[in-house]
């Protein structure tokens, strides 16, 4: 009779599940970060690829859209934050990597998506684009991410502001710390004025429609937006603006 313990099989490897729209987000980002490409010309042709495929509804989209522009918004902050919860300079982290990172942090610390869901999913964007070594790392790096809310990281990783001023300026509103200078420059300086500026400048911005005399109004314009998506135009009689 044989004594020793049976060992169990072992589990079958579990291939990596491709998310369409986290796959076309880090699409887009690599795009920008490689060839120098501008987001709002490089999404439109992915979105629109996605959906003659069948593979991306309206809120797909609308989210695809939010982890482009949300992680590059605030690229400078996540970058302070994932430098603060590696073991090695920032520039040693390759950039794909540092792109799925980055989407990852956006998620949990700029989106309403729930913590786990957040981590799961770019654990799983990693494993499908950069393997699975580097997922493990992913893993471990938006696990701490998660100790702290945005205001508690950026508390922690932006210096202080009579140390540097405009590096304190550039971490907290995620702006090039020579924007930072150019812009307090042009308004004469003063705290309040600059970061007032620099955080109207995160704001995600409106779409506004115009009627063209003689072609529409805005009337037609609101009736076709539905009225709980449309209020008037902030500075022209021709305008209407999507809530």
């Amino acid at each position: 009779m044989n004594d020793q313990p049976r060992r169990r099989p072992a589990k079958p490897h579990r291939r990596p599940q491709k998310d369409p729209v986290r796959f076309l987000a880090f699409e887009a980002l690599r795009a920008v970060d490689e060839r120098d490409a501008y987001a709002n010309l490089v999404l439109p042709p992915l979105l629109k690829k996605a959906r003659a495929k069948g593979d991306f509804d309206s809120r797909d989209a609308a989210l695809a859209t939010e982890l482009v522009y949300g992680t590059l918004r605030r690229q400078g902050t996540y970058d302070a934050i994932v430098a603060a919860c590696i073991d090695r300079p920032l520039r040693e982290v390759d950039p794909p990597v540092l792109d799925v990172l980055n989407m990852g942090v956006h998620q949990l610390l700029g989106t309403r998506i729930p913590t786990h869901a957040a981590v799961s999913a770019s654990v799983e964007l990693a494993r499908v684009v950069l393997g699975e070594g580097r997922a493990k790392f992913v893993n471990a790096v938006l696990r701490k991410v998660t100790a702290h809310d945005l205001d508690g990281w950026v508390e922690k990783v932006a210096p202080a502001y009579d140390e540097d001023a405009e590096d304190h300026l550039s971490v907290v509103h995620s702006h090039p710390r020579w924007i930072v200078s150019a812009l307090w420059d042009a308004l004469g300086g003063g705290r309040a004025g600059i970061e007032d500026l620099l955080e109207a400048d995160n704001e995600r911005p409106e779409v506004t429609l115009a009627a063209r005399p003689g072609r529409s109004t805005t009337d037609e314009l609101a009736e076709a937006l539905g009225e709980d998506n449309s209020l008037p135009g902030r500075w022209s009689p021709y305008a209407v603006r999507m809530a």
